[in-house]
């Protein structure tokens, strides 16, 4: 008989949703409230200088009393990359599996939080109580070990959350996803599942990780005779023991380069994920004791990032690896949309350097096809679908498969970051809308960027700047030396001294004019008048309009 359900829950994504990227959902029941994910994004074209970008949690902040922990399904960026951050102000426990909560534990050690923050490592199938919520760790597979679903259970019904998870019968770790429990939970009647749409636009299935392995396999025995350079996710642990196993079969040497890289290999090994036998991993430094065809390198900037190892290598900026004429360069991912230029860019200078760079059937996604969606819907067989992860088009398709296999149109919700979702048994629907957004971190300074300072920095790049420095005398305000003009990104000045002779002659005439009429004129006044005497003046001239900077000292 099926339990007596009670109550509403709310379902509240702060972010993720318009965009691949800053992963994090509130469930809330009550005095109840869990955090699913806690991820960031990476800036876009116009956020210019900005690191990266977290999710604005004021609603978190707000209702702090409720807040029982963050549950983390897997160490991506994406998913727990603004924990370090959030954690300041939100001290809750941190609950995740084992890989994940090492990546984590590195974070937290950097940002100095580990001994604040509270956590606690969870095991598949096991389960955590938080306030009216029961959460159990489900087994997935996806392109970084120890991924997670989550089945939240609430006195409101079962929310079936997947991760970001692809269906791998014959991973290179560990066990297959646990389809199994998915049925079981199914059977006891789901109320809403949010599943993972970043591939929901292809059809068929998402392949195994194997088959990369089975590649290498093969391009290690083709390129005997050169050095192997392989660009690949940091936290694609399995990618990496692929690498490992295809070059202890050759005889190489392996290089591991980059700081990220460098530190989930250092944790996966340490945890047991990784598996690499004593002597098979060797310092940079000591490549040149070794022939450049018994090496292989193991790089990040598999997407074109211009600090990442591989970009400064092909760059010449890197200190010890330089690119080699007859080097085999394996790019061991697929460009993240918005990244094709960067990654081109990168694959152009290789080619400029000799080497030979090789991009196909060398990487699988670690996100479910249409047909491994079916699959979990069929087994799952949710009352609603909201499908999570990814942008609009991507959301789209996932509720197209919904409806496809016989989920009734106004039981699937395209949700906005923001939305508050109220569901139980009889209906779900849309009741409120909370305070979401991005927070930027430039450096140190975490929201000290805001839109206005883009802005800012906008107009600097597109326009360039113009400071006018002038004296005056204290008390009678007569302009003593100035107006003299500096210009930064605006002209070149030693070609254009006409112009700039020019601008100063309109300016002493317009400031004169203003101290004439208003023998006590206050300095605002005077600013404004520089400000729209330049603004006129140079946009007649040049049809540009640079940023005006008035200085004004007294003496």
């Amino acid at each position: 008989m099926k339990k007596e359900h009670k109550g509403k829950v709310k379902i509240i994504p702060l972010g993720g949703l318009e965009k691949i990227g800053m992963n994090i959902t509130a469930f809330e029941y009550e005095d109840s409230i869990i955090v699913v994910d806690c991820g960031l994004a990476f800036p876009e074209d116009g956020m210019l200088g900005i690191d990266l970008v977290i999710p604005d949690v004021t609603y978190l902040k707000d209702n702090i009393e409720k807040v029982k922990g963050f549950v983390i399904t897997h160490g991506h960026e994406d998913h727990i990359g603004a924990l370090a951050y959030i954690l300041r102000d939100i001290n809750i426990p941190v609950y995740a599996t084992k890989l994940t909560m090492g990546i984590i534990d590195r974070k937290l050690k950097e940002h100095n939080l580990l001994r604040s923050t509270r956590r606690k490592v969870v095991r598949h199938g096991q389960s955590i109580n938080l306030g009216k919520f029961r959460i159990e760790f489900i087994k997935t597979n996806h392109s970084i070990q120890d991924a997670a679903a989550l089945a939240i259970y609430s006195p409101a019904g079962i929310i079936v959350h997947t991760g970001d998870f692809k269906v791998d019968y014959t991973p290179v770790f560990g066990d297959a996803i646990d389809l199994q429990r998915f049925a079981e939970i199914g059977k006891k009647g789901v109320l809403a599942l949010m599943s993972d749409s970043t591939n929901a636009e292809r059809p068929g299935f998402t392949q195994s990780e194997r088959k990369v392995g089975i590649t290498f396999d093969h391009l290690f025995a083709e390129h005997r005779n050169s050095r192997i350079i392989i660009a690949t996710f940091a936290s694609n642990v399995d990618r990496v023991q692929q690498i490992i196993n295809s070059a202890i079969k050759y005889e190489r040497k392996v290089v591991v380069e980059g700081r990220s890289m460098v530190n989930i290999i250092e944790v996966a090994g340490e945890l047991g994920y990784l598996d690499v036998p004593k002597g098979t991993i060797i310092e940079t430094s000591q490549l040149r004791n070794y022939p450049p065809e018994k090496t292989v390198l193991i790089t990040t900037g598999s997407q074109g990032e211009s600090m990442a190892a591989l970009s400064r290598m092909a760059a010449d900026l890197h200190k010890k690896v330089t690119i080699m004429p007859g080097d085999t360069v394996i790019f061991s991912s697929s460009p993240i949309p918005g990244n094709e230029k960067s990654v081109s860019k990168v694959i152009n200078e290789l080619f400029e350097k000799g080497a030979n760079v090789i991009m196909q059937d060398t990487h699988v996604s670690g996100h479910a096809c249409q047909e491994e969606l079916k699959l979990i819907y069929s087994l799952v067989k949710p009352k609603y679908a909201i499908p999570v992860h990814g942008e609009y088009r991507h959301l789209k398709a996932n509720q197209d498969i919904a409806k496809s296999l016989g989920i009734p149109k106004e039981n699937c919700f395209i949700l906005q970051s923001g939305d508050v979702l109220e569901v139980s048994d009889e209906k779900a629907e849309v009741v409120d809308h909370v305070t979401t957004g991005e927070i930027m971190v430039d450096g140190l300074g975490v929201g000290d960027v805001g839109n206005i300072v883009l802005r800012d920095r906008q107009h600097l790049a597109e326009d360039g700047i113009l400071i006018v420095v002038m004296t005056l005398q204290k008390g009678s305000n007569q302009l003593l030396s100035g107006p003299d003009i500096v210009s930064r990104g605006f002209v070149y000045v030693r070609e254009s001294e006409s112009l700039m002779d020019e601008a100063s002659k309109v300016l002493v005439s317009a400031v004169e004019d203003c101290l004439k009429h208003q023998k006590n004129a206050d300095w605002s006044k005077i600013k404004l008048v520089v400000r729209d005497t330049m603004n006129d003046f140079i946009w007649k001239r040049t049809k540009r309009r640079p940023m005006i900077l008035p200085i004004i000292m007294d003496v």
